[in-house]
């Protein structure tokens, strides 16, 4: 057997702290619909956590995983990218980040694992691959790819009793849109619920998959809008989270080994420009369309203008990605940086073979959309506008999906190899 231990550390802000997620929206929160929290689950030496906020800067990751009682190496840190959480990255999304909170985010997932690691006790895994819902969508094509893949993690003690439950699934948390103004950590918070309902004494955890280019059908511009949308509400996130618990009770439990192991590497992520104008040029132009804009649209201009006149005159230098693969009996855990689109998802699976696999997005760091090489021809706003939002100088390079796509391949031919 194996040893296992779950936490759940509460990380919801008070009323009154900006919302991230929207460039539309620009008032405050006004209260919570549901807790924002951080979640870990610690086997062996190793965990994997999951934090209730749209993104995690990279610096912070790496404090924390320093800071923790694990090796720092065996820590695998993911955002839950739901768009009602808290302004939760230094210099990202706009909007100026309240240092207190921070700080309190920082600690959370320190507290959290440490308190995972603490609550170990032998324990058996088993994983099965649960229904497809049939929730998302491809929202950049009609006909696009998805990954429609729904692993169940089950841990269970030595007297047979459920510690936690994990599942994944590639949808962008964002059913609610930027009318919403209540703390939420969207439809995976339904899903959590009802996987807590069916397990009692159980901790659930949701990872969210590579969601670059999928949702519940509506594009990204739909979200640059204050209008009230039925398709957008509690109501709506309610429904489709329980869905997918649903469909995830359905996997069958296979049973896992007690190998646990972990492996990880960088790669550079290079930027090219996308924008034909200079940076002046751009915010004379978005000055004067701001002029007859809406005031969804005005925001949005807002934020580009203010990249245009400060990020965009910033040198492009090369991020950093971490890219991590746990081995847990098996069964690997892939953490991946910023939004990654289906079609690499679908490659790392095709590279896995057959059997369950975790790819979690927005791992270690949230440095924007990083799109396949093929999608670049199309453009749009992951391809062509979102690094502003996420103030970066540039987009990312073509070849950046690739190159970390082809590093997680390496490590989990390794993973395979020492299996054997």
């Amino acid at each position: 057997m194996i040893r296992a231990g779950v936490a759940i550390v509460d990380i919801t802000p008070p009323a009154g702290l900006p919302l991230s997620g929207f460039a539309a929206r620009t008032l405050p929160a006004t209260g919570a619909n549901d807790p924002l929290t951080v979640r870990a689950l610690a086997v062996n030496d190793t965990a994997m956590v999951v934090a209730d906020v749209i993104g995690l800067h990279g610096k912070m990751s790496a404090r924390i995983r320093g800071r923790c009682a694990l090796p720092d190496a065996h820590v695998i840190i993911s955002a839950l990218h739901n768009h009602g959480g808290p302004v939760s990255m230094a210099g990202r999304l706009t909007i100026d980040t309240d240092k207190a909170y921070l700080q309190r985010l920082e600690d959370a997932c320190v507290e959290a694992i440490d308190r995972a690691f603490a609550a170990q006790r032998p324990a058996t895994l088993s994983v099965g691959p649960g229904n497809d819902p049939d929730i998302a969508r491809n929202r950049r094509h009609g006909d696009g790819p998805v990954d429609r893949a729904l692993p169940l993690l089950r841990v269970r003690d030595a007297n047979g009793d459920m510690i936690a439950v994990m599942t994944g699934y590639a949808c962008h948390p964002v059913v609610l849109g930027a009318d919403n103004r209540l703390w939420t950590a969207d439809y995976p918070h339904y899903v959590r619920a009802a996987l807590e309902t069916a397990y009692p004494g159980a901790a659930a955890l949701f990872v969210t998959g590579c969601v670059g280019d999928a949702n519940t059908g509506h594009s990204a511009h739909a979200s640059i809008s204050l209008a009230a949308n039925p398709d957008r509400s509690f109501a709506a996130a309610k429904r489709i989270g329980e869905a997918i618990a649903e469909a995830a009770l359905q996997a069958p439990e296979h049973p896992l080994g007690a190998h646990v192991a972990v492996y990880e590497a960088e790669v550079a992520l290079p930027f090219e420009p996308r924008e034909t104008e200079t940076p002046a040029q751009l915010a004379a132009r978005w000055q004067s369309e701001r002029t007859e804009a809406a005031p969804a649209q005005a925001a949005l201009l807002d934020a580009w203008i203010h990249w245009a006149q400060t990020i965009a005159l910033e040198p492009a230098v090369p991020l950093r990605g971490r890219v991590c693969v746990l081995d847990w009996g098996g069964m690997p855990i892939i953490g991946l940086p910023g939004e990654i689109f289906a079609a690499t998802a679908l490659d790392l699976r095709a590279a896995h073979g057959p059997g369950p696999a975790f790819i979690a997005g927005f791992a270690e760091d949230n440095p924007g959309y990083i799109p396949p090489r093929q999608e670049y021809a199309f453009g749009g706003y992951e391809v062509d506008e979102a690094h502003r939002y996420y103030g970066q100088p540039a987009s990312f390079a073509p070849g950046c999906a690739e190159a970390l796509a082809d590093t997680a391949v390496v490590l989990l031919k390794k993973t395979q190899s020492d299996r054997r």
